[in-house]
């Protein structure tokens, strides 16, 4: 249930009703006060009806991110670019799978700017498989990022790993992306949801549709409404591709969310061959951003070489969107 407080309440009664209903306490974007407690409470007690202006019962723990809350879906801006809301842009999120070099990443920062992208993305803090795989450039490559920014005016997204860089991280980027390896760290959640920035949520590849909209509703509970789900493939029985792309799944979030939907078909299907065909189809879905991978030379990239585009197939790609988006009424950003 979601409680709508009058305005006019002192913090010592917010926090007596919070504690007889076992509720959460946050303020939404208008500045009004919530108190959002769990699904399983269906009717407000009678004593507390005057101190509540609203009451939203809902049918299960997606709540803050349910349509049956908020029809629209929510407005989430980075930088001078908005998505969600009243928006019809698709943003389009296009770097390296990790910051290698200076001259890596300045190069892909010249191809993002180059095509009119807005977005860079590079992995600093990499939740690797294997302990003997490269595990990122840490904050020497978060600065680099940083300094991509600065340089090229690019708005830059990375990965958090766990509690003990994430305030680097949200402090440096302008995008926290929570990866599908760390989607049930509370710690990072929570730490994310008193940020106030914006955040991608990436599912995990073992997770259903319910874990991963209650994982948003740790941030969206936290208080930071700029939210966006990310779905990136779930392992199922099929071993020729790294993962399988759930478009099912985000037909169901664009119908029962509020949150903008963002596809990553690179780590979906694990294989560049096939990372263009999947962007063209999930923009077909009238989703709200994409996530690819490029490399300047990916056969010598140090992560997930295989399913990195060059910068010339990334750049044929990006032009295939085009025509799409216009079909689906969208401005690729």
């Amino acid at each position: 249930m979601i409680i709508h407080l009058k305005n006019n309440l002192s913090q010592e009664r917010i926090a007596a009703i919070a504690q007889q209903t076992e509720s959460i306490y946050t303020k939404d974007s208008n500045g009004t006060d919530l108190l959002i407690a769990s699904s399983k409470l269906k009717v407000l007690p009678a004593e507390l009806e005057a101190d509540v202006e609203a009451v939203f019962p809902m049918s299960t723990d997606i709540q803050l991110a349910s349509k049956d809350y908020k029809q629209e879906t929510r407005k989430v801006t980075i930088g001078n670019v908005q998505i969600g809301g009243d928006s019809r842009n698709s943003i389009v999120i296009g770097g390296p799978c990790s910051v290698e070099s200076l001259e890596q990443i300045t190069q892909s920062a010249e191809l993002m700017k180059g095509l009119g992208i807005t977005t860079l993305r590079a992995g600093c803090y990499k939740p690797r498989t294997s302990p003997y795989s490269f595990q990122g450039m840490g904050l020497e490559g978060l600065m680099l990022l940083a300094k991509m920014r600065e340089q090229y005016g690019l708005n830059i997204i990375t990965e958090v790993k766990d509690s003990s860089h994430v305030n680097d991280v949200i402090e440096h980027s302008d995008i926290v992306q929570v990866g599908a390896k760390a989607m049930y760290d509370h710690s990072i959640l929570k730490a994310c949801g008193k940020a106030r920035k914006p955040v991608l949520l990436k599912r995990g590849f073992g997770t259903t549709l319910q874990e991963f909209v209650q994982a948003a509703e740790f941030i969206l509970s936290g208080g930071n409404e700029q939210v966006m789900l990310c779905e990136r493939g779930i392992r199922t029985f099929e071993t020729k591709t790294r993962f399988t792309l759930d478009l099912c799944g985000v037909a169901f979030l664009k119908e029962y969310t509020n949150l903008p939907i963002i596809l990553d078909p690179s780590h979906a299907m694990g294989y560049r061959y096939g990372v263009a065909d999947l962007a063209r189809a999930c923009l077909a879905m009238d989703i709200d951003g994409l996530l690819i991978e490029t490399h300047p030379n990916p056969e010598v990239a140090k992560s997930d070489a295989s399913q990195q585009l060059n910068h010339e197939e990334f750049t044929a790609m990006f032009k295939s969107l085009e025509p799409i988006a216009r079909a689906v009424n969208r401005t690729l950003v």
